[in-house]
């Protein structure tokens, strides 16, 4: 069996600098055609570039689904971090696409992935001059209140958002939106609401399961409705 793009891609060659390749363009500019023809022909779909971007943050950022689904198909790392912290689930709520973030979530993107933890890269970035520490340590939550996105912060929500992370501001998701906005209503419902024991059970089903979930939770010996359930649907 011919091996997918990702087994070629060495683990060396993840963290190998480059510029901008042809994945990257073709990722961002959402040539779905064309990137299905690059990884066909073994192009890596995890290399990074000098600020550490892989072409799913670049499909991502731009609300390319057709080449989300592509990249990770072919077994892109659903939680690379780019040189801000960012994943590619903070892209894509930074670009309000729903799309996007349901298919990152059901390849196992973290909703609360870890704010304080850096690469020697991003260490040294912090040091220095001129940084963009204020991406350091925000969840894709604050992206979604960002952009005042109700939707995008009840998906995330849903799937176990953490709603009082603090970024490096110190402030919260809801911190960033209007008193008596929609989306300030919304944090507002879930701080007097927790989440039901079935969601919390659902949520710590699918940490568990981790990168590709929907496929694992698909094979289990239980009643269609609570494959149903725990697969969102």
């Amino acid at each position: 069996m011919e091996p997918r793009a990702a087994d070629r891609c060495f683990l060396g060659d993840v963290g190998f600098w480059v510029e901008r390749t042809p994945v990257h363009e073709a990722a961002q500019r959402g040539e779905s055609l064309q990137l299905q023809q690059l990884i066909e022909s073994g192009a890596c779909v995890n290399q990074v570039t000098v600020d550490s971007i892989t072409p799913l943050h670049a499909a991502s950022l731009q609300g390319q689904a057709q080449c989300v689904q592509l990249l990770l198909a072919a077994g892109a790392q659903v939680d690379a971090r780019n040189i801000d912290g960012s994943t590619p689930l903070c892209d894509a709520c930074a670009s309000g696409s729903i799309e996007c973030v349901k298919l990152l979530l059901s390849y196992g993107a973290k909703v609360n992935p870890p704010l304080y933890t850096a690469s020697p890269l991003h260490e040294a970035c912090m040091s220095g001059a001129n940084v963009n520490a204020a991406k350091l340590h925000e969840t894709a939550l604050h992206h979604a209140a960002k952009v005042k996105n109700v939707d995008l912060i009840e998906m995330l929500i849903e799937f176990g958002g953490n709603i009082y992370a603090r970024d490096n501001r110190g402030k919260k998701p809801s911190d960033y939106t209007w008193s008596s906005s929609a989306p300030a209503k919304c944090f507002e419902h879930y701080e007097k609401t927790p989440l039901t024991l079935s969601q919390l059970c659902r949520v710590s089903l699918r940490k568990a399961t981790g990168v590709r979930g929907l496929e694992k939770i698909a094979k289990l010996n239980i009643p269609p409705r609570l494959i149903d359930y725990l697969s969102y649907n």
